[in-house]
C-alpha cells in the first residue's frame, strides 16, 4: 500500500534555544521517513534562521543528505526520503501555517507548534486514522509540568468534543479539506487553531488519537499557572458570546501578552 506523504508545517518566530530539539525528535519520531518538515518563520530576531541553517548543514554532512532545489526556500536539506526546508513569511501564526499549507506538497498536513512534542511513530498513528476515514484530529496532550490544574487540563484533552479542544494538541488535516475550509481564518492574532477546529467540528471531521503529544508550560511557569488558565478560560466564553477577533487580541495583550 502506498503512505501518503505528511506535510509537518511549524509556525516559529525566535525559537532558537529548542528548534533544534523538535526538529532531533520528529526524525527520531518518524516511523516512514519519506515526508517533509517545513518550517515557516514569522520574523525571528535572534538567531533562530542560524541555527535553522547550520542544522540542516549538518544534517546535510552527517548523513550524506542531497540538495535539491527549491523555489522560495530560504534553505533546505533533503534526500530520498525526509525533506527539510526553511520558509519566511508574514507575522501570524495563521499566515504562517495558511502559508506552509501553500508550500505542501503532501496530502496529509500536520500542524505542530514548534514547543510541542509528538509521541514515537506519530506519523503512523496519523496515517493509521487516515487509512479508517479520518479526515482531521489531533492528539491527546501533556504538559511538561506537573501542576493540579494542568493535569486537569490535559486529562480533559482524551474526549472528542469541541470545547476539549487546543492548537497546542497539534492538527492533522487533509489538504484537500484544508482547503475547502479555506484554511485559518487570518483575521484572528490569537485563537485561529480553536476557530479553525470549531469549523472542522462543524463538518463533523474529527477523531482524536489515543496517545499524547509534550508541550511546554513556560508560559504557565512564567505567569502563573491559575492566573493564566483563567484568562484563557475568559477567552473562550468571549468568543462562545461573539467577540470578535479583534476584541479577543484585545484581552489578551493586556492580560497575557
Amino acid at each position: 500500500m502506498k503512505l501518503h506523504k505528511i506535510s509537518i508545517i511549524i509556525p516559529i518566530l525566535n525559537e532558537e534555544a529548542q528548534i533544534v530539539a523538535l526538529l532531533e525528535t520528529l526524525l527520531a519520531r518518524m516511523k516512514h521517513p519519506h515526508h517533509e518538515i517545513l518550517l515557516i518563520d514569522g520574523g525571528s530576531t535572534d538567531k533562530t534562521i542560524e541555527v535553522v541553517r547550520d542544522f540542516i548543514s549538518k544534517l546535510n554532512h552527517q548523513q550524506h543528505f542531497s540538495k535539491k532545489r527549491c523555489v522560495d526556500s530560504l534553505f533546505e536539506a533533503s534526500s530520498e526520503t525526509t525533506c527539510i526546508q526553511l520558509f519566511s513569511s508574514e507575522k501570524g501564526r495563521a499566515k504562517q501555517m495558511n502559508f506552509g499549507a501553500q508550500k505542501a506538497t503532501g496530502k496529509v498536513l500536520y500542524f505542530l507548534h514548534a514547543d510541542t512534542f509528538p509521541p514515537k511513530h506519530f506519523d503512523e498513528l496519523i496515517l493509521e486514522k487516515v487509512r479508517e476515514g479520518h479526515q482531521a484530529g489531533c492528539f491527546r496532550m501533556k504538559f511538561d509540568y506537573m501542576h493540579p490544574v494542568l493535569l486537569v487540563s490535559q486529562f480533559f484533552t482524551r474526549f472528542n468534543v469541541n470545547w476539549c479542544r487546543g492548537g497546542d494538541q497539534s492538527l492533522f488535516v487533509m489538504k484537500s479539506l484544508f482547503h475547502e475550509l479555506k484554511g485559518y481564518n487570518e483575521n484572528y492574532p490569537i485563537y485561529e487553531d480553536c476557530e479553525f477546529i470549531h469549523r472542522l467540528y462543524d463538518e463533523e471531521e474529527f477523531t482524536v488519537i489515543p496517545k499524547s503529544v509534550v508541550t511546554s508550560a513556560r508560559k504557565y511557569r512564567e505567569q502563573g499557572t491559575w492566573k493564566l488558565q483563567y484568562h484563557f478560560a475568559v477567552i473562550h466564553i468571549k468568543k462562545s458570546k461573539g467577540a470578535t477577533p479583534e476584541e479577543l487580541y484585545a484581552y489578551y495583550k493586556k492580560y497575557v501578552s
